[in-house]
């Protein structure tokens, strides 16, 4: 199965490895991932602003770029993800704003919000299946006890997101489990880790991020995984008591292909 892929500016840059074992991971799957060409930063936040069209324009373009193969869009990183899927459900919804979007565009074709676009984790639950994916494991993560960490990007606004449940989501829970891990349950596991506020105040970032590491580890969990760079280096940048790692260096490691993917 082919899709098409969108692996974000901290994928392509500082966190390399995370971007390498999504696509290791997908190749063990049975899934190719075709990076869109000449792509451009989300964005970085969804902005509100209806009037804010420059910023959108980028993620438009990787949505047609998609859309032109009559192929889904996936995303790994959970703050493109979000810029991504509100930027195509208000060029589906919001007539005036694809109106704007599309005469910035012009002479292209115009573009309504035709492509799908998946987040990975959707991808390995919708499209490869828990099932196949148990099936797949090379390396059990028997024994080991994960929280998993959504932040607040990854499923809100849940109206367009419909990714999850927003206040009881299962998907990376399940996601562990296929992999043979114990997932752990804790109270923060949606609240945010303070990363969009590190620069302005670091004090207020580590007092958030800390929080979740210990209510993490007071719940039990041996390590934390997360869909977002920015959560898991705030994480791990205000001193968190246990590993944090990305979900896609967890699912490498359990297909087998985390050491071939290290190696390069």
């Amino acid at each position: 199965m082919k899709l098409r892929y969108f692996p974000g500016c901290t994928l392509k840059n500082k966190a390399r490895e995370l971007d390498l074992y999504a696509r290791k991971s997908a190749e063990a799957l049975g899934i190719t991932l075709e990076e869109i060409e000449n792509w451009q930063c989300c964005g970085g936040v969804f902005t509100t602003a209806r009037d804010e069209i420059a910023t959108k324009l980028s993620s438009v373009r990787a949505l047609k770029n998609a859309a032109s193969d009559s192929l889904p869009l996936v995303t790994v990183c959970s703050a493109c993800h979000n810029v991504i899927k509100q930027t195509n459900f208000a060029m589906q919804t919001d007539i005036e704003f694809a109106d704007k979007v599309n005469r910035y565009l012009a002479p292209e074709a115009p573009y309504s919000g035709e492509c799908e676009v998946y987040h990975y984790l959707e991808m390995l639950r919708d499209l490869v299946g828990f099932d196949k994916i148990s099936a797949s494991v090379k390396s059990s993560l028997s024994g080991k006890k994960i929280a998993a960490y959504y932040g607040c990007l990854l499923l809100r606004p849940g109206s367009v997101m419909k990714m999850d449940d927003v206040e009881n989501p299962t998907i990376m829970e399940d996601l562990i489990r296929s992999l043979g891990g114990e997932p752990v349950i804790f109270a923060k596991r949606n609240e945010c880790c303070g990363g969009y506020v590190m620069a302005e105040s670091p004090e207020l970032a580590k007092k958030s991020s800390t929080a979740v590491c210990e209510n993490a580890k007071a719940q039990g969990a041996d390590m934390i995984i997360t869909a977002c760079p920015l959560c898991r280096y705030n994480l791990i940048k205000n001193g968190s008591d246990i590993p944090v790692v990305y979900f896609t260096e967890l699912l490498a490691e359990a297909l087998g292909v985390k050491e071939d993917t290290d190696e390069q």
